[in-house]
């Protein structure tokens, strides 16, 4: 059974519509309309236990809206969705028990008070008993490496160690399936590096599944195989994350740094040439002919360095933005 099964979802919104001026006032008081704003237009999907799926998409595409009707939080206008044997929005406590969601923006801890206090209302909601809160709480703070600070009031930790705690909370319950939404929003670079070693720990010691939203795309590159993206509202790309590259750019840059300068006419015989600066070349190769091409850069001309560079990977998924096209 998949984890996570989405068939034709889908989300309406009714916005009021008004004219302007008195009579436009007057018939939105009396005689009001509406047009409904798609925010997720039947969107499917399926995943399987245990894997790690980034969920891409600009703002105010649908991503928030759809892990809201995932959880449970709002119900779908169309379609039907299972989340570990559960439809969400009935909101079940045997479903409850399976899911938590982190939101990067959001906090559940509460401040003045220690954040240890926090996990044990956590524990008393979700019926956990001492010595499985105490062996819960043991282990994941390893993972976090939150030693000594869980006896902190919260306002007294640093963003990292809070966001550290906030995870910490949503998973003292031990979820089958975890929606995370910018996990590692403002984190420094250290704090992202071991909030993603603790996600993927955890994914590996409990085969959690999890659904991840992020703008920093090193977040997505560090945990995720395969990846969906939603574009003003419609699932445009699902599969794996190399396989997004190679559809969206085929090509791969080539650097040489050669003994000797050579003409232009004389480089661009090796592919699309971007750039020369003195002894050192960049030239742009479709990805079937990299092999044959760097070979032959190699065997015709004197080559001291030579480097191949993939593009940054927000560049990939930025263009897949513009498209807005299925792939």
């Amino acid at each position: 059974m998949s984890a996570i099964l989405a068939e034709n979802l889908s989300k309406f919104y009714p916005v009021a519509v008004k004219e302007p001026g008195l009579k436009g006032t007057l018939q939105h008081f009396f005689r009001r309309t509406y047009r409904n704003i798609k925010a997720v237009q039947a969107i499917s999907f399926q995943i399987e236990p245990g894997e790690i799926v980034g969920f891409l998409g600009a703002n105010g595409a649908g991503k928030t809206t759809t892990l809201k009707m995932l959880t449970g939080l709002i119900h779908p206008s169309e379609g039907k969705v299972n989340v570990a044997g559960h439809v969400p929005f009935q909101r079940k406590s045997a479903f409850l028990r399976k899911i938590t969601l982190v939101m990067g923006q959001k906090q559940q801890l509460i401040w003045d008070l220690p954040a240890l206090d926090s996990l044990r209302i956590n524990a008393a909601v979700y019926g956990i008993g001492d010595r499985d809160f105490q062996r819960q709480v043991d282990e994941l703070t390893e993972m976090l490496s939150l030693e000594g600070k869980l006896t902190q009031p919260v306002r007294k930790l640093s963003l990292g160690e809070r966001m550290k705690a906030e995870l910490l909370a949503a998973l003292v319950h031990q979820p089958q399936v975890l929606f995370l939404d910018e996990p590692t929003l403002g984190l420094d670079v250290n704090a992202q590096v071991s909030v993603r070693d603790f996600l993927r720990e955890y994914n590996q010691r409990y085969q959690a599944t999890v659904l991840l939203t992020s703008h920093y795309m090193a977040d997505i590159t560090a945990l995720c195989q395969r990846v969906l993206v939603i574009h003003q509202g419609q699932l445009i790309y699902d599969g794996s994350l190399d396989g997004l590259v190679d559809r969206f750019a085929p090509c791969r840059e080539v650097e040489v740094e050669l003994a000797v300068p050579y003409s232009h006419d004389r480089l661009s015989l090796y592919g699309d040439l971007e750039a020369i600066d003195g002894r050192v070349a960049k030239f742009l190769v479709p990805q079937e002919s990299l092999t044959r091409t760097v070979a032959k850069i190699l065997s015709d001309l004197e080559v001291v360095d030579l480097a191949v560079t993939e593009p940054p990977i927000e560049e990939v998924i930025g263009r897949v933005l513009q498209s807005g096209s299925v792939v």
